[in-house]
């Protein structure tokens, strides 16, 4: 399994961006992908999670109605996107996709995901 993050970027604080990840390899529609971030000198953070089967979806309360998690299967390769909107400066974090073989269950928990991107840098400045 090998993920692939971008989209990051720097943005004024209200702004959107949209972060994609590409995950190809065994990639089932039984696992649950998710995104989680990381601010300097804090622990990896839970963001979102998307079931790639039924898509179903759970949010972190501090991104919840600004956070948008989707997904596209395209047959082995599978593509999860984070639309996120009005933006706020403590949203600034390296953001990372990783993946779920196991759980059955919208984890939220970074021990839980088995594989791992390799970050996109978002900035929101003030």
């Amino acid at each position: 399994v090998q993920l692939q993050a971008s989209g990051g970027g720097l943005v004024q604080a209200g702004g959107s961006l949209r972060l994609s990840c590409a995950a190809s390899g065994r990639i089932f529609s039984s696992y649950v992908m998710g995104w989680f971030r990381q601010a300097p000198g804090s622990e990896r953070q839970f963001v979102a999670a998307i079931w790639l089967a039924g898509g179903s979806t759970k949010y972190a309360d501090s991104v919840k109605d600004r956070f948008a998690i989707s997904r596209i299967n395209a047959g082995a390769k599978k593509t999860v996107y984070l639309q996120m909107n009005s933006l706020k400066p403590e949203d600034t974090a390296l953001y990372y996709c990783a993946v779920d073989r196991y759980s059955r269950d919208l984890s939220e928990l970074p021990e839980n995901y088995d594989y791992w991107g390799q970050g996109t840098l978002v900035t929101v400045s003030s």
